[in-house]
């Protein structure tokens, strides 16, 4: 075993930065779809709006069917959406969440987030931890607790949402920017 490890006589840059586009989409609206309660193999109605105007117009078909994305019917209402990669993924998922259902998951996430926090605020607020457990232990626990808070956050908005029966609001254009 000291043969050097093999070298592509070739590399194509924008085909890289085409797939990796790609993989930033895919990965976001699946993200989005587990948020809002959906089974990763449910069928959903979506338009994606923009995808033309971008290197990802060519593979529409298989964005589609690794999302598991239907075309719009007649009739087509929008009621979540979400942007990613230039394109605007706009979701039917009317009648496709069981409110009830999704209300009590979030509502256990939510308690296991503010535990999760408590206990780390308990070590941290306690000086003979912070003076005595290694300098890696505390950062640690303060990631954590950085963590639960952001949870407890996100949660608490998509409860929010839930309660209003409607979309989420827009995010921030920080949080709506490419991934990189």
């Amino acid at each position: 075993m000291v043969a050097p490890w093999p070298a592509f006589p070739y590399a194509d840059p924008a085909a890289e930065a085409e797939i990796s586009s790609l993989m930033r989409l895919v990965t976001e609206v699946r993200r989005f779809r587990s948020d809002q309660g959906l089974r990763p193999g449910q069928r959903v109605a979506a338009r994606l709006v923009g995808i033309e105007a971008t290197p990802l117009a060519g593979h529409e078909e298989r964005i589609r069917s690794l999302l598991r994305l239907n075309p719009p019917a007649d009739g087509f209402t929008a009621s979540a959406s979400l942007a990613a990669e230039d394109i605007t993924v706009e979701l039917d998922v009317a009648g496709a969440v069981d409110v009830a259902a999704e209300r009590r998951r979030l509502e256990k996430d939510l308690a296991a987030a503010r535990s999760e926090a408590e206990q780390a605020e308990r070590k941290l607020g306690n000086a003979d931890f912070t003076a005595k457990a290694p300098a890696e232990v505390v950062a640690k626990t303060r990631q954590r607790l950085e963590a639960a808070r952001s949870d407890i956050a996100r949660l608490e908005q998509r409860l929010a949402v839930l309660a209003r029966g409607g979309d989420p609001p827009e995010p921030p254009a920080a949080l709506r920017a490419p991934l990189r």
